[in-house]
């Protein structure tokens, strides 16, 4: 397995782009399954998460091409079976089974496995097309759904910890086709949701109040090919945007949206960095020292999960005392025990990181757990002293496109090591 060697001390400034959203970008990919018309996407990032979700269109009879950041998928003909041995690489995967469902009638996927970052089921998912008018069995390992007919109905997104994103998606893409209409309350409104959405109208779908906590969407005979450009990834800007401060560099995040980061700007700001945004993007700079800061995660429009971890990485390094409380994921702390190797001061508290400021940090052999885990070690390791060497990297490959080459750009000391 690749590993990363980040050599700290280097101060980052330069201009870095912001590459397509992969929460975006993988269930589009899902949705072209609905029609059997051609779809082409734009700013589709270079992910391992991607190259799965293409693996499993290719296995469920579409044609796949892939050219610098544009897909295009045509499913003239498509088999309703996706088995473990497809999907076992990747959790939203899961997110087949809503156009399956809503083109054929019919799906069986094999069940996503267990989620390193806590308990994530699809239970709401089931129920939503349950509503719908769907059987549903969950027989060997795989999820069965099988619909003679769709039918709208009020379908309820509301989980343990908030909305779900996935469940939204897939209730709404088997909506697009069944009759009548279906009204989703407690929907996810994160801005890759409205993408999604945004995508379906375009084939034809008749979906209003995306973005919002009620959706509703008339069902339609069919949908035809459309094309459509991927939003720009907030998660991956807001790493950026955390690379820059904890090197106390300065930084421009081409392409991103700040209207998607409300709430991350706004904490970062209350930490004291400077940000600007414009027509180009965010430029960040932390021209001098950071405040410690209390934050608490929620669903959107609060401060996402996804950025939990990146943060801890920045408040282990800033003076004070700061609390980083975890409300979407409690048990998603697994990153704190190697900060701690690194030599941050850090206690949990239930759901609740207390991080004391450290001097500095020391490299050292880590090891990532999780997409984002892998991020936050990468940025402790920009400004540790000495080398940080950041293990099963392949966690950072299905989120971040290219990161060590991104870095480097911005004058990172930075190689990975195959």
């Amino acid at each position: 397995m690749d590993k990363i060697l980040v050599h700290g001390g280097r101060k980052l400034s330069g201009t870095v782009n912001i590459s397509g959203s992969k929460n975006s970008a993988l269930p589009i990919l899902a949705a072209t399954l609905l029609t059997k018309e051609e779809c082409v996407i734009h700013h589709v990032p270079d992910l391992s998460d991607v190259h799965y979700m293409l693996q499993i269109l290719d296995h469920l009879g579409a044609q796949v091409e892939r050219a610098s950041g544009t897909v295009t998928v045509k499913a003239e003909k498509v088999s309703t079976h996706a088995p473990y041995e497809v999907v076992r690489k990747m959790r939203a995967s899961v997110c087949v089974l809503g156009p399956l469902l809503g083109r054929e009638r019919e799906a069986t996927v094999s069940m996503p496995g267990g989620c390193v970052i806590g308990d994530r089921p699809i239970d709401l998912h089931l129920k939503g097309f349950e509503a719908l008018g769907s059987a549903v069995r969950v027989v060997g390992g795989n999820v069965k759904v099988l619909a003679p007919e769709l039918k709208g109905a009020v379908i309820s997104m509301t989980g343990k910890f908030g909305s779900t994103v996935l469940g939204t998606d897939n209730v709404m893409m088997a909506a697009t086709r069944a009759k009548g209409l279906t009204i989703i309350v407690s929907a996810a409104c994160e801005p890759e949701v409205r993408d999604l959405a945004e995508f379906l109208n375009k084939m034809g779908a008749k979906i209003v109040g995306h973005g919002t906590r009620r959706v509703e969407i008339e069902g339609v005979g069919s949908l035809h090919g459309a094309e459509h450009a991927v939003i720009p990834d907030r998660i991956e800007a807001g790493t950026y945007m955390v690379a820059a401060l904890i090197t106390q560099g300065d930084v421009l995040l081409a392409g991103a949206d700040p209207e998607h980061l409300v709430n991350v700007i706004d904490r970062m700001k209350s930490c004291g960095a400077q940000i600007k945004c414009n027509g180009d993007g965010i430029q960040v700079s932390a021209p001098r020292k950071l405040s410690s800061i209390d934050l608490v995660t929620e669903t959107y429009p609060g401060f996402p999960t996804d950025m939990q971890a990146q943060m801890c990485a920045l408040m282990s390094v800033t003076p004070g005392i700061s609390a980083i409380t975890e409300k979407n994921f409690p048990s998603r702390f697994m990153h704190l025990s190697e900060l701690r190797r690194m030599g941050a001061s850090v206690e949990l508290e239930g759901a609740t990181a207390i991080l004391h400021g450290a001097d500095h940090l020391s490299g050292a052999p880590v090891m990532a757990s999780d997409l984002r885990a892998s991020a936050a070690l990468v940025l402790a390791g920009l400004v540790a002293r000495d080398t940080t060497e950041v293990n099963r990297v392949y966690h950072i490959d299905r989120g971040y496109e290219h990161i060590d080459e991104k870095l480097r750009k911005l004058g990172a000391e930075i190689e990975r090591v195959r």
